[in-house]
This record gives C-alpha cells, sequence and structure tokens, in this order.
C-alpha cells in the first residue's frame, strides 16, 4: 500500500509526521510488517529524532547551518547548495518495523519532514509492506 501526503512548508524546518504512518497504519489495517516514509525531494529528507523536547529540533538546525553554511564558492545556479549538503546528510528515507499495528519507536522518538529549502509545498510517500 503507498499513501501520498502533501504538507507545506516554511524556509527551514522539522515537521513531525508521525502521525501520518500511525493514520495510514488504521486505514490499511496492517498490523505487521514493514513502513518506508520516503521523501523525492533533493533539498529536502526524512529523519528519525526526538520529539518530546522542541529544543532538540532548534540545535539540530543550528548545527546543520554551521556545518552546511552558504558559501560564495558555490558553482549550482540556483543558489541552494546548501540545502541539498543538509539533504544529502539527513537522508531521504526512513525504514521503520511495525508490530501489532504501530511503529516501533522509542520512548521520545519521531519522524520528521526535514525542510531546507522553502517555502513550498513538498511531498512524501509512505509504502506499508506487510510481514
Amino acid at each position: 500500500m503507498l499513501y501520498k501526503h502533501t504538507i507545506s512548508t516554511q524556509r527551514e524546518g522539522f515537521y513531525n509526521i508521525t502521525s501520518y504512518l500511525r493514520q495510514a497504519l488504521i486505514e490499511s489495517g496492517m498490523t505487521e510488517g514493514i513502513a518506508v516514509v520516503y521523501c523525492p525531494h533533493t533539498t529536502a529528507g526524512i529523519t528519525i529524532n526526538e520529539n518530546a523536547d522542541p529544543d532538540v529540533v532548534t540545535d539540530l538546525l543550528y548545527a546543520l547551518d554551521k556545518t552546511y553554511p552558504d558559501r560564495p564558492q558555490f558553482k549550482h545556479c540556483e543558489g541552494n547548495s546548501a540545502a541539498h549538503l543538509k539533504a544529502s546528510c539527513i537522508g531521504s528515507s526512513v525504514t521503520v518495523i511495525i508490530s501489532d499495528g504501530r511503529p516501533v519507536l522509542g520512548t521520545w522518538q519521531g519522524i520528521y519532514f526535514t525542510e531546507f529549502d522553502g517555502p513550498r509545498s513538498r511531498t512524501f510517500y509512505i509504502k506499508l509492506l506487510k510481514g
């Protein structure tokens, strides 16, 4: 089963999309298997990280900006090379085990869509594979 979702983003940010996976599991009735959450964009990504303390997201964005700053030496004509670097660092997908109809995530974990070149209308997919 494949689920397609669209979200609107700001310039940069982490968007908790864990609820989209939970809703897909309810709709599908799947209780055991694997879920793949995938982003088809080169300046955005998908990751799993803490969802309890919003300061973690603030710190991640700060560290990514410091690690991958925009540089005048970049040659990419669109001027968003730093966004491409950040997205490559984060990655375009995560795989989550599904057990008893729920994603197997740690107590503090959530699934995030990450934006580095917004604002945009973005798409992500959830693929459920029964096991």
